[in-house]
């Protein structure tokens, strides 16, 4: 590839690049349920930029591209709420979807007291299952999104953050 791709703190300036990333990223899961209103696909690019005021957001860089993302927030009961993991298609299946999630995990846990990590996937979601059970996250329940997929709710102790990869 010629350069290694870098994990980083998202700034405002990412905001587009967030945006556009996300929207080609979950095309496939769209096709997977036959629904193209799947949250991420509606998301608005101001309602990203909210997110990254107020969330904690980490892009994964190759050269000046933004080729990953993720995004959590911590709940009132101290869960980290993790989601928008994305990774660009052509870069898939090389680590960077685990390096940011570890980065989010990192982040959460020290600077804002998450005591659990908490995400969700959708159900035939088969990828994204095995890279979230490889890293620690055990199977605590299922849910609807507000798009209508079934999810699968996965959790891990904040503390497992640092020995999983």
């Amino acid at each position: 590839m010629g350069m290694s791709v870098t994990i980083s703190v998202a700034t405002e300036q990412d905001a587009e690049q967030i945006f556009k990333l996300q929207y080609l990223c979950f095309q496939s899961e769209a096709a997977l349920y036959g629904n193209y209103r799947i949250d991420p696909l509606v998301q608005t690019l101001d309602s990203v930029r909210q997110e990254l005021a107020r969330d904690c957001v980490f892009v994964a860089r190759l050269g000046e591209e933004v080729v990953g993302s993720v995004r959590g927030s911590v709940t009132e009961d101290g869960a980290a709420s993790i989601g928008r993991l994305c990774v660009h298609p052509r870069l898939q299946g090389h680590g960077i979807g685990a390096r940011l999630l570890r980065a989010a995990e990192a982040a959460l846990a020290e600077d804002r007291g998450a005591k659990k990590f908490r995400l969700h996937t959708g159900h035939r979601s088969e990828g994204n299952l095995r890279l979230y059970r490889r890293v620690g996250y055990q199977t605590v329940g299922t849910a609807e999104g507000s798009d209508g997929v079934p999810m699968i709710v996965l959790e891990k102790p904040a503390e497992t953050y640092a020995t999983t990869a």
